[in-house]
């Protein structure tokens, strides 16, 4: 069955609260101050907002429905995204769809959380629970073990190296260099990479994310409201969501987008070929790897040799993750999710700036989120294009 388009729905006003390693400050105060960039950059007030999305790791106890009356917003739609990498795109598929069936006029997409010097204890506390049947009784040390098994089944079965990782951490140092944003500001060398302290073999320092704090929004809206507004705006061209994919697999070594990636490129009437950049949910390289994969860009198998024979940078001829990823520019928790959609948007509108890729018209958005043991439970992607494309 042929889905329906996204037409006449748009993403704009693209916000990044800055990341900082630690802060005392509230998941609720990195959430507002990316909901009124949003706006400020809409030029709109909180009482023309009528949809809020949220994903946020450490809002809780609180809930969405509590934010609305700390940000004193009414509203007519409301959504939470516990869905980690997938979120972005899960969240904009979602309120495209309410704004086009009429339920909504704008919903502000946002995702922020905070980061105390307690936070990576509490991190591993909750991801021994998730996993407390499958995992814990093996010393699991969160995911920085899982995604080590992961990643050592993986290159078992297809012959990867460390050096193939290394490619995609060392790319994406040299483009956040060029974001003001990404927080780490020294360039990372292969030898630097391979030479790193181990933290769970075959996984070393610069296989892991930094946890920090920060926030990411942009709005969805009616494309004649953006134009009336004199906003750049990126079309949704099609998107995928899928959970749970491949059950029976013994190991997770592909995700949900090879179930769909088909589906996929036929929405948006355009093919792996025709994708300007891709943004990758990179918390560890090899998910990004599973990506070139499964979303069409090589056969399954052969993402190190992809990675060898391509160049990853912002002026490459295979630009992936050009504001630095997450490897570079930080994890703000569930905003790392949306780390690549805000980027994409920037980009097919040529707002990026110093991280910009000549003649951007069309980006892929990927995203993987919630593992237990070693499973991805969601997947996702979109294909976004600027509004001249």
């Amino acid at each position: 069955m042929k889905r329906q388009s996204y037409d006449g729905v748009v993403l704009t006003a693209p916000v990044t609260v800055p990341y900082v390693r630690y802060s005392q400050e509230t998941a609720h105060w990195w959430i507002a101050r990316a909901l009124r960039g949003a706006l400020d950059k809409a030029g709109m007030s909180p009482r023309e907002l009528d949809g809020f999305s949220v994903s946020s790791f450490t809002l809780f106890p609180d809930t969405p429905v509590g934010l609305t009356q700390h940000l004193g917003l009414t509203l007519r739609y409301l959504d939470t995204i516990p869905m980690g990498g997938a979120s972005s795109v899960v969240a904009a598929r979602r309120a495209a769809r309410a704004v086009q069936a009429g339920d909504v006029d704008v919903v502000a997409c946002v995702a922020g959380d905070a980061n105390r010097i307690d936070s990576f204890r509490r991190l591993l506390s909750s991801f021994s629970r998730f996993s407390m049947d499958a995992a814990y009784p093996y010393g699991y040390g969160g995911p920085n073990a899982n995604f080590a098994l992961l990643t050592d089944a993986y290159m078992a079965e297809y012959g990867a190296t460390r050096e193939d990782f290394g490619r995609i951490a060392v790319a994406q140092r040299d483009n956040a260099l060029r974001n003001p944003d990404a927080l780490m500001k020294k360039p990372l060398t292969m030898e630097q990479y391979l030479s790193a302290r181990p933290v769970s073999d075959p996984i070393a320092l610069f296989d892991c994310v930094m946890p920090c704090a920060g926030a990411e929004a942009f709005l969805v809206m009616r494309e004649n409201e953006a134009e009336r507004r004199g906003l750049p705006f990126a079309r949704l061209d099609g998107t995928i969501e899928r959970h749970n994919a491949f059950p029976d697999d013994p190991i997770q070594l592909r995700g949900g987008w090879a179930m769909d990636a088909d589906e996929l490129y036929e929405m948006s009437g355009c093919a792996p070929g025709d994708i300007d950049l891709m943004q990758t949910y990179d918390d560890y390289p090899v998910i990004s790897m599973m990506q070139f994969e499964d979303l069409g860009f090589c056969a399954k198998g052969e993402g190190p040799a992809f990675v060898r024979g391509h160049d990853l940078t912002i002026e490459g001829d295979f630009p992936h993750n050009t504001s630095g990823g997450q490897l570079s520019v930080g994890q703000a928790g569930a905003a790392g999710g949306y780390l690549g959609m805000v980027e994409a948007i920037r980009q097919v509108t040529d707002e990026a700036g110093p991280t910009q890729v000549k003649d951007a018209a069309r980006a892929l958005v990927s995203g993987f989120g919630m593992i237990n043991y070693d499973r991805g439970v969601c997947s996702a992607a979109a294909i976004i294009s600027g509004g001249n494309a």
